[in-house]
């Protein structure tokens, strides 16, 4: 292992968007980023909404960036985001949104017909993932093109930047974006009501990264006992699909966790679990710091 040396990079005299946690020299193609895990909630965000700071706390994938906190340990960064999915959500284009959430037109550029957006998970969210409004009243678009210069931008530049430096060194890149998800489908999810694999594996039904990388990650986890399945309930977003061209040797592949395994989704805090799932992710990012090179670059 190299030891870790921990970066953060923001524009001087805001409030930092995102945190880098770089090894002092990256030694595998690899970048880890969890876009879900962020904590700062703005005081005036939480507090025109009518739910409280627990309720909207049930979007975040918490305690992600905690679970995969190894891997600059094993020479590869980690972009973890500090906003939280409930005020921006990266994993989404940077203008899907819903036009009902807006007392004002909506620019002509805006992607309003998502299906993220019809479910109300656009890029400004109108629901938590429990089903339950965030807002009591109508926004305005300026506000909504505020978080995203200020929070979304950023991170996507960081990340991007990351990916182009890890191509740069070593020809290729895998990202893995970190996720975690409720145990049990949603209301608004097509698998309602039913219990959810251990862990979801999404390569955007193969055209995000290639079919050695995503065996190699699936037989890591089935290995530790794990209950894997691949692309259902979840085949990745915004990111697997925008940055994972695998004929270039740019590989994206998302892993959702199943939160039950290691927190108290109801009190949001670490369970008996949280020891064991980190150790076998640290076991995950162990054996992705040894991925041959030539795995990812193209044929």
């Amino acid at each position: 292992m190299t030891a870790m040396a921990k970066q953060t990079k923001s524009d001087p005299g805001q409030n930092d968007p995102f945190e880098v946690l770089a090894p002092d020299r990256q030694i595998a193609p690899v970048v880890f980023a969890s876009p879900h895990s962020g904590t700062d909630y703005p005081p005036d965000f939480v507090g025109s909404s009518p739910l409280d700071l627990p309720a909207l706390r049930r979007s975040e994938d918490s305690f992600v960036d905690e679970l995969f906190a190894a891997a600059p340990q094993y020479g590869m960064p980690l972009l973890r985001a500090l906003f939280p999915r409930a005020y921006i959500d990266p994993n989404r284009e940077p203008f899907e949104l819903d036009p009902g959430m807006f007392e004002d037109d909506l620019p002509d550029y805006a992607n309003t017909q998502s299906s993220r957006v019809h479910a109300g998970l656009g890029t400004i969210a109108r629901l938590v993932s429990s089903g339950q409004e965030i807002y009591g009243g109508k926004l305005r678009f300026k506000e909504a093109a505020e978080r995203i210069n200020a929070n979304y931008r950023p991170y996507h530049r960081e990340l991007r930047e990351l990916l182009d430096q890890t191509r740069q060194t070593f020809g290729c890149y895998l990202l893995i974006d970190c996720h975690s998800m409720p145990s049990v489908g949603g209301p608004h999810d097509p698998d309602a009501g039913r219990r959810r694999a251990d862990v979801v594996l999404g390569d955007c039904f193969a055209s995000a990264c290639n079919e050695k990388v995503i065996s190699t990650v699936e037989s890591i986890f089935k290995a530790r006992g794990y209950d894997v399945s691949r692309n259902k309930p979840f085949a990745g977003g915004f990111t697997t699909r925008h940055y994972g061209y695998p004929q270039q040797g740019r590989h994206a592949l998302q892993i959702e966790i199943n939160r039950a395994l290691y927190m108290d989704e109801a009190k949001i805090k670490q369970n008996d679990g949280m020891d064991k799932m980190t150790s076998d992710i640290t076991g995950v990012i162990e054996k992705l710091s040894g991925i041959d090179r030539n795995d990812l670059l193209p044929e």
